[in-house]
């Protein structure tokens, strides 16, 4: 019992931290990446889809996406959920066939808005890392009538020590994608 309650938080911990990294991805360094686009909707047909199983996309340069509808009919509505990202302030182009997306070179006022941004981020794993093991302690105090407390009690300084290991993980990957922001 006490070991399923230990797995399964430390299973919800790394979906989590690795959650926090693919956010961390969404924020631009001032390169174009294809994983800058990965949460981007397209409302196609009236359905938000990603914009990666509606489209292919290339990086030729280091500040230009180039994004290639599989259908040509999409073309507007891909487009229009571009100009609508939230945080990226790209310049966007349409020649017919395909998108041609420019990131602008990140001033140091930009870039320590997406300090902030990453931080807020970074703070969200965190809370959501401490929500996990506290609905886990609670699991593990619903045990205590049926185990020794004592084997309750080593779970829960196991369940504190995964607890940390985490929080440090999103803690180093914070500090690397702030590096690269601020990297001039």
């Amino acid at each position: 019992m006490i070991a399923d309650v230990i797995s399964d938080a430390r299973q919800r911990m790394s979906k989590t931290v690795d959650a926090a990294r693919d956010d961390f991805g969404t924020v631009s360094a001032g390169r174009a990446n294809p994983a800058l686009f990965q949460k981007v909707l397209v409302d196609y047909y009236g359905s938000p889809t990603p914009l990666a199983q509606l489209a292919g996309l290339q990086n030729p340069e280091a500040r230009v996406l180039i994004v290639t509808p599989y259908d040509k009919s999409a073309l507007k509505d891909i487009e229009r959920a571009l100009v609508n990202m939230p945080n990226m302030s790209a310049n966007v182009g349409n020649d017919g066939e395909i998108i041609r997306v420019t990131l602008p070179e990140l001033t140091e006022d930009r870039r320590k808005e997406f300090v902030k941004i990453v931080r807020s981020k970074g703070e969200d794993a965190k809370v959501a890392l401490r929500n996990i093991r506290r609905r886990s302690k609670d699991d593990l105090d619903a045990l205590k009538g049926e185990v020794g407390d004592d084997e309750v009690s080593r779970a829960e300084k196991e369940l504190e020590a995964i607890t940390r290991t985490h929080v440090d993980a999103v803690d180093d990957a914070l500090k690397r994608k702030e590096a690269e922001l601020l990297e001039v």
